[in-house]
């Protein structure tokens, strides 16, 4: 197996396993590929910091012009040291604390997803405190299913973000009275790993009646914020192409004057990333086989988190009889698997694996449960590879902790 024009083998033999493998050509060509889809609207691409938020990953995308959509200070600052331009990030999530509103202010970025009213009144005594006006657009729930996990759903009236439509309206109005608040925008993220482009177009469609009917109330609205959520392929998924997903947003969204903000992140990284993890033992049981790996589920949690399906590929090809195993690793956790009945080439101490589709939401999300370093992670670009990120040590694990005088 094979990264650009690198043999995986040959960063395993200098890196070590567990090891995450990141793909440059791939990250550039999915960029690109979005923001061309797009070629004919006023458009922003904020690559979603969740998804992946590796600095090599962001400059990557800093330097194709990409801003960001960030959920926390944190995230914030990532983006910052990886030269992105305040001015193109937007911040959302539930829970923005006063402080973080503050530096994002200070910062100079281009909006706030407001989820709550309030969220709006204290963005409003932040921005009042330091003299300065809050940029923001409501996130709002048009209620539309998106057919997709639950725990990815996030666009029904049930959902812990946003705003329910139909009280929406209200709330801007509260806003644009409010005088540390301009009223810029709107926003709207149904859920993530969509494969079918009718919940967009349906959002898209809401959203263009809700715009309409802010602009009768005055508002002036500049952007619409129509979040990401397209699907990948993990196993034999059809996401739809870009461009059948860019048509579905802008014949939703019609001839309004504004510009479109997207926030793509497991379609711009899940499928430019590999987890690269060594057989340990075989264990053959009455009821079922286990192939015991040194990765787990603190290295990848979406198996054991969603039931999600993650493609294991042998990295070096060779003879062997398959066989139906469990994929696990070495977490006192019986939650810990990559895999469960899957055909599987028969592997032997010491092969090599190939955790597919691992480039998004698989780092960002890893622990040091069992304290257990958090893997490597690399970067490659042609034939050649970069550590962008250091195996934690068991040192560098304990480093901030104490053994106070009492003890």
């Amino acid at each position: 197996m094979y990264c650009e024009d690198v043999p995986v083998r040959d960063v395993v033999e200098a890196v070590g396993t567990p090891v995450y493998l990141y793909s440059l050509a791939h990250l550039r060509d999915a960029f690109r590929t979005l923001d061309q889809a797009f070629a004919g609207t006023r458009h922003l691409v904020c690559f979603s910091v969740k998804a992946n938020s590796n600095l090599a990953v962001l400059r990557a995308f800093v330097n194709e012009g990409s801003g960001f959509d960030i959920v926390s200070g944190g995230e914030l600052y990532r983006v910052r040291k990886a030269g992105a331009d305040p001015r193109k990030v937007v911040f959302s999530g539930v829970g923005k604390t006063r402080e973080e509103m503050e530096y994002a202010l200070r910062s100079g970025i281009l909006m706030f997803n407001v989820e709550s009213e309030q969220e709006l009144e204290a963005l409003n005594e932040v921005a009042g405190s330091i003299g300065v006006v809050a940029p923001v657009s409501f996130r709002i729930n048009p209620d539309v299913d998106p057919q997709t996990h639950p725990y990815i759903s996030t666009g029904m009236k049930k959902s812990k973000f946003g705003i329910a439509i139909d009280p929406a309206a209200a709330a801007y109005r509260h806003a644009i009275a409010l005088p540390h608040i301009d009223v810029v925008g709107v926003d709207c993220h149904i859920g993530s790993q969509l494969t079918s482009t009718s919940p967009f177009s349906d959002a898209a469609a809401r959203v263009r009646a809700f715009v309409e009917t802010l602009r009768r109330d005055g508002a002036n609205i500049r952007y619409v914020d129509l979040g990401g959520g397209l699907g990948i392929r993990y196993d034999d998924e059809q996401p739809p192409d870009p461009r059948d997903y860019a048509k579905a947003l802008t014949d939703g969204i019609g001839d309004q004057d504004v510009t479109l903000v997207l926030e793509p992140g497991r379609s711009m990284v899940g499928n430019a990333g590999i987890l690269v993890t060594r057989v340990l033992y075989l264990k053959r049981g009455e009821a079922k086989n286990f192939v015991v790996v040194d990765g787990a589920m603190n290295d990848l949690i979406r198996p054991s988190l969603y039931g999600a399906f993650q493609g294991l590929r042998p990295v070096v090809r060779r003879e062997a009889e398959p066989m139906t195993a469990d994929v696990v690793g070495p977490i006192c956790e019986s939650g810990d698997f990559f895999a469960q009945d899957r055909q599987i080439q028969t592997p032997t101490p010491g092969d090599l694996l190939a955790v597919m589709s691992a480039g998004a939401y698989g780092f960002t999300m890893a622990s040091n449960y069992n304290t257990r370093p958090r893997a490597a992670e690399v970067l490659v670009d042609g034939n050649e590879f970069a550590v962008v990120r250091e195996r934690e040590t068991l040192e560098s694990l304990v480093a901030g902790e104490k053994i106070p005088a009492m003890l």
